[in-house]
C-alpha cells in the first residue's frame, strides 16, 4: 500500500505557485486564504494534493470590510475547506465587526458544512462562545493555545486542533490534546519559523515526532492517526465529493 503523505492542515501559499512546485512538496496541504478575493482566484485551480480554502482573516481590515455573506456561500460550494476565519483579540478590526463576520460564516456552514480552520488568538473564550451559539460540523482550532478548561470545552463542542512547530515549546499543552482530535499544520510562513532552514508548507515531521513521543507511538503511527482524524472530519461534514480524486483514494485506503 502506498504510504500516506503528511497532512498540513493550515498553510499560506502564494496563489500563483506552479502546480509542479506544489507536487514537489509531497504533502496533502490545506491552503488558507485571507480574503474572498484571494479565494476566488485560487478556486480556479485544480491541484491534486492541495485543497484551497475560502477565508476572511480577522486581522485584515480590508478583508473584513469586503466580506459578503452571499459571496462566501457561493464560494464554499466549490471547496471542502474554509480558512482562515475566526477572531483575533489583537486585531485592528473591531471585535464586534469580526464577530458579525464569523457569525455569518458559521451560519453558512450550518447549512453547508466544511472542514473549517478557525483562528482564535487572544480571543479563545469569545470564539468558543460563537461556536456554542452556532455549532458546526468540522471545526479545527488552528494554532490552539487554550488552557485545560478551554480545551475541555472545545472538545465538548466537537472541535479538532491543528498544531505547528511553534507549539512544540508547550509540551504540556500538546499532551492535553486528545490524539483523535489532532492534525498537524505548519501555518507557513508564520508557525514554522522555529523549524530552521528548509521550512516549507507540508513539512510537519517535527510535529509528528513530538506527538509520537507524547503518545508513545512511532511517527508512522501518528501519520495514520492524523489521516483517521481527517477521514472523520470528512464524514462529519459530508463534503468528500469536493476533494481531489487522489485525496479520495488516499482516504479509501486509510486504516
Amino acid at each position: 500500500m502506498r504510504r500516506l503523505p503528511p497532512i498540513d492542515m493550515h498553510a499560506h501559499i502564494e496563489p500563483d505557485i506552479s502546480p509542479g512546485d506544489l507536487l514537489e512538496l509531497g504533502s496533502l496541504i490545506f491552503a488558507a486564504t485571507r480574503s474572498l478575493d484571494e479565494a476566488e482566484r485560487v478556486l480556479k485551480r485544480s491541484d491534486p494534493w492541495t485543497i484551497w480554502g475560502v477565508g476572511c482573516h480577522p486581522g485584515l481590515v480590508g478583508a473584513q470590510k469586503a466580506f459578503d455573506a452571499a459571496r462566501f456561500a457561493e464560494l464554499i460550494a466549490r471547496t471542502p475547506y474554509v480558512s482562515e476565519v475566526g477572531l483575533d483579540g489583537k486585531s485592528r478590526v473591531p471585535l464586534d465587526t469580526q464577530q458579525a463576520t464569523l457569525d455569518a460564516v458559521l451560519a453558512a456552514l450550518q447549512q453547508n458544512p466544511r472542514l473549517t480552520s478557525i483562528h482564535s488568538f487572544a480571543a479563545i473564550d469569545v470564539t468558543l462562545e460563537c461556536l456554542t451559539a452556532r455549532p458546526i460540523h468540522g471545526p479545527v482550532l488552528h494554532w490552539w493555545l487554550g488552557n485545560e478548561a478551554q480545551t475541555k470545552r472545545a472538545v465538548e463542542l466537537g472541535c479538532y486542533f491543528s498544531v505547528n512547530a511553534s507549539m512544540l515549546r508547550k509540551p504540556k499543552l500538546l499532551a492535553s490534546l486528545p490524539l483523535d482530535r489532532v492534525l498537524p499544520e505548519t501555518d507557513h510562513p508564520f508557525g514554522d519559523r522555529s523549524s530552521g532552514q528548509g521550512r516549507r508548507p507540508g513539512k510537519v515531521d517535527d510535529v509528528e515526532r513530538a506527538l509520537a513521543q507524547i503518545h508513545v507511538l512511532d511517527p508512522e503511527g501518528v501519520r495514520k492517526e492524523t489521516w483517521r482524524n481527517f477521514a472523520q472530519l470528512v464524514r462529519s461534514t459530508k463534503c468528500g465529493t469536493l476533494l481531489p480524486r487522489p485525496v479520495r483514494v488516499g482516504l479509501a485506503t486509510t486504516p
